[in-house]
């Protein structure tokens, strides 16, 4: 699977997860929610300050927003 995709989807996955909805997050990152919707269909990535601000917000590691989930990994 590609990264993107693995990391467009934790970041969805952990926001829902969190109750968050993309208003939201978009403000408490500083960024447009054209762009952040971009980067959850997987459109655009962001770049590694971006990442370090969404793990932050999300309260999850850079390391964890990369990473495949159990699910994820059958598909590779």
């Amino acid at each position: 699977m590609d990264l993107k995709v693995i990391l467009s989807t934790n970041i969805r996955r952990i926001r829902n997860e969190s109750g968050r909805t993309q208003e939201e997050m978009a403000h408490v990152l500083g960024i447009s929610l054209r762009y952040l919707g971009s980067i959850e269909r997987s459109k655009v990535s962001p770049s590694v300050t971006l990442l370090g601000k969404f793990a932050a917000a999300l309260g999850v590691t850079a390391c964890e927003l990369i990473t495949p989930t159990r699910i994820d990994r059958k598909a590779l």
